[in-house]
């Protein structure tokens, strides 16, 4: 496994980054130890995970299953657990006041409970899972530096913030002597990429580390016509919205064909490029069974051709630095 600082920070984390949104609703608890177990072995440090996961009335239950696998002993000091606050954590439906977002109290709250399910007394990555228009950072930078003198938590970080708001809770951080964001968790991969025009240049700017979410949008550049051709699990939801367009279609089946033509994997490659993206952490894989893990593994080594890099820069172009790609 290689490994790299997380943003400006001194902290060390692996290249790839262990998604647990599937434990509990797609993966039993003993698969999901196995899946951990075999990712601590292969190297990786760095573990994702949000208060909300579970979903419905579930919503908890994977930190817990993370809490019971470092309830067997010697591995907590080895992870660099990353949850998220923001949700609603009561039943589905419209939240009671304060027990969702960013309030001081909610976010108090929220991290006792996440500490009790996860069996530990602290948190290295404490994310913002989204911004509260209706909270301002100073509330929110009083209530984290309180936990980190608290020991409760280690660093901050975002998830899904736009541009402005990194560039605006950073400021307010420093006006304050707050250490602010370390990271920011976004949507990118090659098919989505317009998080390069502000978010991840503000990233890089503030000294934060990009954490990729859905680094194969949705199954989609992980080989699916192909895998349909096959008879393999098929697309569902958005994936199938966007195989239903002929357009997008033609330029999935571009990508399977150019990475054929290479004799590289698809899913592979996708996460490849990722880690030759400026301002990349390391994306985070979200894998229901150990043979998706072990193939995420295999992208850290995975070499890109520059004749590859070429084609799928032409299959999937990126929209260009702000404001350029929006304006002259």
């Amino acid at each position: 496994m290689k490994y790299t600082q997380l943003g400006r920070t001194g902290l060390k984390v692996s290249r790839l980054v262990l998604g647990t949104m599937n434990f509990g609703p797609q993966t039993d608890e003993a698969d999901s130890h196995a899946i951990m177990d075999a990712a601590l072995d292969a190297g990786i440090n760095f573990f994702d995970t949000a208060n909300v996961y579970g979903w419905g009335e579930n919503k908890g239950r994977t930190e817990s299953i993370i809490g019971s696998w470092f309830a067997k002993g010697d591995r907590r000091d080895k992870v660099v657990l990353a949850t998220k606050v923001y949700g609603n954590m009561g039943a589905d439906g419209e939240a009671w006041p304060n027990h969702d977002k960013l309030s001081a109290l909610n976010i108090r709250r929220a991290v006792d409970a996440s500490l009790k399910r996860l069996g530990t007394d602290y948190i290295d990555l404490y994310q913002f899972h989204h911004i509260d228009r209706n909270t301002p950072f100073e509330e929110i930078w009083q209530a984290i530096d309180v936990l980190v003198q608290q020991g409760k938590i280690l660093y901050a970080g975002s998830s899904n913030f736009p541009g402005y708001k990194i560039a605006q809770a950073n400021e307010v951080a420093a006006r304050h002597g707050s250490y602010g964001l370390v990271s920011e968790q976004c949507l990118y991969n090659l098919y989505e990429r317009r998080a390069e025009m502000e978010v991840i240049p503000a990233a890089q700017d503030y000294g934060l580390g990009v954490i990729p979410w859905s680094p194969l949008h949705g199954g989609l550049l992980g080989g699916i016509i192909k895998k349909e051709a096959e008879g393999g699990r098929r697309a569902s939801g958005r994936a199938a919205d966007t195989l239903a367009d002929p357009a997008a279609r033609s330029r999935l089946q571009s990508y399977e064909d150019l990475l054929e033509k290479h004799g590289v994997e698809p899913g592979e490659a996708a996460l490849a490029w990722l880690l030759t993206r400026p301002g990349v952490t390391g994306p985070i894989v979200g894998p229901r069974t150990a043979e998706q893990l072990d193939s995420a593994l295999r992208a850290v080594e995975l070499e890109l051709s520059e004749e590859l890099l070429t084609g799928l820069e032409e299959i999937f172009p990126g929209p260009g630095p702000s404001p350029e790609a929006f304006a002259w």
